[in-house]
């Protein structure tokens, strides 16, 4: 193989290349963008671990009845 053809063979590759890129450059990514986090005030947490409190209490207060 002389080197005319080879460059030729390599041309043609990076031109398949760069339109392999360009259409996937055109897509729109499938990354999710990050979710934010809701954030609890300190009323609403200190009413979720009282609530959570009082379940564990009830399954205690069961078991112990048993």
């Amino acid at each position: 193989m002389d080197t005319s053809s080879i460059l030729a063979t390599i041309d043609a590759e990076i031109s398949r290349l760069e339109q392999a890129r360009a259409l996937l450059k055109g897509l729109p990514t499938s990354a999710k963008k990050p979710r934010s986090r809701r954030k609890l005030s300190a009323k609403a947490r200190k009413a979720i671990a009282d609530a959570q409190r009082k379940r564990w209490a009830a399954v205690r207060a069961r078991a112990k009845a048993k």
